[in-house]
């Protein structure tokens, strides 16, 4: 009967947990169904108050105007271009990097790391003067080179990751080692499948906040053709924010579904790291 009782009040307080998580992930979501409902809402409709979550008429053509308006496509091919680059760009310096100072010994190492860490303080709008001038003098200006040469090195991925590989035991090296493996094929076959979890958590963190970079292409990007999706949505905005919220909302509805599905793929991605780096006993 203890038993019994002790399993009915586990079952209250899950059941107790489970709705206030439903609760908060309404919270979280209910901005990003309304943004979805309001793109199909007709033009008229936008800023009906009070709001409502599912609209009454279904408007399609609100996607076909941002299509329209502006070119989406190049604009969402260039956000890839540069997102994808910056991205492997990212995971492979920072996970070669953090394999240096996790597993390797070399004089100036600790005090190289600090430095490192010490990027992670200095915010992005102090060095944008000197990157500027830089950007100029190198010939860069309204190229995809200023967008992506700048941002190739991520020092929190350096250090997630290097946090990471330091807690691999060392004698699955000293096996390779014996087996005659070098030190390229222990990083690329020991190491980088185990930290396959964290790797996917910098590709992830790259790859969103390469998505949505805004103030690099806003300096550095002067041709139409050439802007990236965060740049080409205010000139969508231009267009029709004062008339058509809709339109707007679809054309950042549409620009979410790259990042929701790289998460998504990532998120699948990590479960399945977790047990193939599991280390057997």
């Amino acid at each position: 009967m203890e038993t019994a009782g002790v399993k009915r009040t586990i079952g209250f307080y899950q059941l107790i947990l489970t709705a206030v998580l439903l609760v908060i992930a309404w919270f979280i979501m209910a901005p990003f169904f309304w943004m979805f409902a309001t793109s199909l809402r007709p033009a008229m409709d936008s800023f009906k108050l009070p709001p409502s979550l599912w609209p009454s008429v279904f408007e399609w053509d609100n996607y076909a105007a941002v299509f329209a308006s502006i070119p989406f496509a190049a604009f969402f091919w260039n956000s890839m271009k540069v997102s994808v680059l910056v991205g492997l760009a990212q995971v492979a310096s920072s996970a070669t990097a953090a394999y240096a100072f996790a597993r390797l010994r070399f004089p100036g190492r600790d005090a190289l790391f600090i430095l490192v860490l010490s990027a992670l303080m200095i915010p992005h709008q102090v060095t944008i003067i000197p990157l500027f001038i830089m950007i100029r003098k190198l010939g860069w200006m309204d190229t995809h080179a200023a967008l992506i040469v700048p941002h190739m090195i991520y020092p929190f991925g350096i250090f997630l990751l290097k946090q990471f590989m330091s807690t691999i035991p060392t004698e699955l090296e000293e096996a390779a080692r014996v087996d005659g493996a070098s030190r390229y094929r222990i990083f690329r076959e020991v190491i980088v499948p185990i930290s396959m979890p964290s790797i996917s958590v910098v590709a992830v963190f790259s790859f969103i906040a390469s998505w949505n970079m805004f103030f690099s292409p806003l300096l550095f990007i002067n041709t139409y053709e050439k802007m990236t999706l965060p740049l080409g949505i205010t000139i969508l905005q231009g267009y029709m924010g004062n008339g058509n919220m809709s339109a707007l909302l679809a054309g950042v509805t549409m620009s979410l579904v790259p990042v929701v599905l790289f998460y998504i793929f990532c998120q699948k991605y990590l479960v399945d790291g977790t047990t193939v780096g599991a280390v057997k006993g």
